[in-house]
């Protein structure tokens, strides 16, 4: 009952808006006191002492600062034009552009929140000006904000990998295949919906094509430095995680001086951005450190194991058991809160129960994108929100969720029927 009520405490933190690392770090003292005394203060320094002293942490700043550039170098509306020129004139074209753009967002930035603000100011602005729908252009933005940490590079699959003592390039790897069938599922509910309802598509007036297609392809080579310098290393095996998060920094330079973006100014902002970020995860990183070490000193995870072992379900059910957590606490807290209170809980419970850590990984991140555009507190709903035309109320925003949230739940459904779609890719490393 104790350990029930502080984690209530806990959540009820996070929903009136305390900063993560304080209501963790708060928690956590009052925690080590009552389990422990005042002795029990004394983990706190070996456990900031153990962060800082984590290689494979490097990762997170790096990623972080590889989408800041992107950014705030503005390379990003180049890639919006190139697609716009290379979808043409196809059925559903502004909305096929969004579909596009938020797969190759997810594979350049890995933030939700990002993705869904970009989208929000440009594609779906335009969109809306040529006659688009704009509950189904803003399901489809938040959709595409969802793809953005399942496709890597994702710093919180490098916090799950860390976490949870899976390999970061495995997990890294295991995430790009469900990210291009959740984009295909997005495509695929835009045809079937405009066979349903021709009128809701935008194809009478086009616009005007910015050029040819040949000079569009030409135009997206140089992103194909940045997926290559981190996923592509990290597949040939020439690379840790680390070296290709690196090598990922300086190909987003090395496109940004290509289409002479590149300045002192949009560093220095980029790295402010970058800092601020990495500062904050570092702090929650020792938090969960902590915590882990609390949550084995209660006995709480060795009574979680033997709870469920008594209940004597079907694995396939304790499975369903441990998605419907986060699927229901993610529509209320932050997603790096939620996956630094069940990884320390969860992670025992996959040896128990013969779990394939890959794909078990991959549906809990699954889950976790659902919490960013699940009513009433996903933070990308509010992104969108704020970048929005005016016209496209909050409750637009809501209820173009949920047809989405099915699509990646189907997803999810998907990778549990199909473990291949997670395993297979980290197999050929």
């Amino acid at each position: 009952m104790p350990i029930a009520i502080g984690f209530g405490a806990l959540a009820l933190l996070f929903i009136i808006g305390v900063p993560v690392f304080a209501a963790f770090f708060g928690f956590n003292i009052i925690a080590a006191l009552g389990l422990m005394g005042p002795q029990g203060l004394s983990i706190f320094a070996a456990s900031i002492l153990d962060t800082s002293m984590t290689s494979e942490l490097v990762t997170v700043p790096l990623f972080i600062l590889l989408g800041e550039l992107l950014f705030r170098s503005g390379c990003i509306t180049i890639l919006f034009d190139a697609v716009d020129d290379i979808v043409g004139r196809i059925r559903g074209r502004q909305y096929v552009i969004v579909v596009l753009i938020s797969v190759l967002l997810g594979a350049l930035s890995g933030s939700a929140v990002a993705v869904a603000a970009m989208l929000g100011k440009t594609v779906m602005s335009e969109a809306m000006e040529r006659g688009g729908d704009k509950r189904l252009l803003a399901g489809l933005v938040l959709g595409g904000a969802c793809l953005a940490p399942i496709i890597p590079p994702s710093f919180l699959i490098v916090l799950i990998g860390m976490l949870s003592g899976t390999s970061i390039s495995a997990l890294l790897a295991a995430g790009v295949l469900p990210g291009l069938v959740a984009g295909l599922l997005f495509f695929a509910y835009v045809q079937f919906l405009l066979w349903r309802d021709p009128s809701r598509d935008m194809t009478s007036s086009p616009g005007k094509l910015r050029g040819p297609m040949w000079k569009a392809v030409i135009s997206l080579l140089p992103f194909s430095i940045v997926i290559f310098a981190v996923l592509g290393l990290i597949l040939l095996g020439i690379a840790t995680p680390n070296e290709a998060a690196a090598c990922g920094v300086f190909g987003a330079l090395a496109v940004a001086a290509i289409y002479g973006k590149l300045s002192v100014r949009m560093i220095l902002n980029s790295l402010k951005g970058a800092i601020l970020m990495s500062a904050m995860i570092l702090l929650i990183m020792a938090a969960s450190k902590v915590l882990t070490q609390l949550l084995a000193f209660s006995g709480l995870t060795r009574d979680l194991v033997a709870f469920l072992t008594a209940l004597d379900m079907p694995t396939v059910m304790v499975l369903i058991l441990l998605m419907i957590i986060p699927f229901v606490l993610c529509m209320f807290l932050d997603q790096i809160a939620l996956l630094l209170i069940l990884i320390p809980i969860y992670t025992p419970l996959l040896d128990t129960f013969g779990f394939d850590p890959l794909v078990f990984w991959t549906l809990f991140l699954l889950n976790l994108t659902l919490g960013a555009i699940t009513p009433p507190f996903g933070y990308a709903l509010f992104a969108l929100g704020s970048a929005s035309p005016r016209e496209v109320s909050l409750r637009d925003i809501y209820g173009a969720s949920w047809p989405f949230i099915g699509l990646i739940l189907l997803t999810l459904v998907l990778v549990w029927a199909v473990p291949g779609l997670a395993t297979w890719l980290p197999s050929q490393l």
